[in-house]
């Protein structure tokens, strides 16, 4: 009985000590400002033109039918979800609206699954693309398997292209909302990122595919 009651008064006073950390963890995640989305105007489209940011495009409309398979075979497409035709109609048709305004883009790096891929193929056909193992999905991964995606991710979005171009950034929704807190949606949308190096970046804007016709409707001027 001593000895429970000894246990117990230890036990109440290790509480009463992280108490005010708890507190203030508590408080802190309660002042954290949630993420805002913001819908692309087009100034902004205009100046996609000039080069200078990374675009992050969430992979087109997939078959919600299919789920990957666990663990992921990634040289099979038939254990993963894939792009449905929807999907693929859309990705064709980004990469016209990117031709049609005249959107540079020096490189296309996109995450090794099929839906990824195909989206990276369909969109930017003769541009150079590149799998980028780090922009895998890691919505099945634990904390500690993230860690070097969002090292790889952060440098990714935070490193300047080559001066007059864009760098694409084809991936999922887990990973973004792992490093900024954003799970873009719908499929297919592009997120403007302005990077700073040394793993600093801005998000600006958002572009999802039902926001074209109206950005395209308005004058972007030369």
């Amino acid at each position: 009985m001593r000895r429970w009651l000894l246990l117990h008064s230890l036990l109440g006073a290790s509480l009463l000590a992280c108490a005010p950390a708890l507190v203030q963890a508590q408080a802190q995640a309660a002042s954290s400002p949630a993420f805002k989305e913001r819908m692309a105007t087009p100034a902004q489209l205009k100046a996609l033109r000039q080069g200078g940011y990374v675009l992050y495009i969430r992979h087109g409309a997939t078959d919600n039918s299919r789920a990957d398979h666990l663990p992921v075979d990634l040289s099979n497409c038939e254990t993963q979800r894939v792009l449905s035709e929807e999907g693929r109609a859309g990705m064709r048709l980004l990469g016209q609206r990117f031709r049609r305004l005249g959107i540079p883009v020096h490189e296309v790096l996109y995450s090794p699954t099929c839906r990824t891929r195909d989206s990276a193929l369909l969109a930017f056909p003769d541009l150079p693309r590149r799998s980028e193992h780090d922009l895998m999905y890691s919505a099945n991964f634990t904390s500690e398997q993230k860690k070097p995606l969002l090292v790889t991710i952060r440098r990714l979005v935070s490193t300047p292209p080559p001066a007059g171009s864009n760098t694409v950034l084809i991936a999922h929704a887990p990973n973004l909302a792992d490093l900024i807190g954003y799970f873009v949606n719908p499929e297919g949308t592009v997120v403007i990122l302005q990077p700073h190096g040394k793993g600093g970046f801005e998000y600006l804007a958002s572009i999802p595919p039902t926001l074209w016709d109206s950005l395209l409707a308005r004058p972007l001027s030369p």
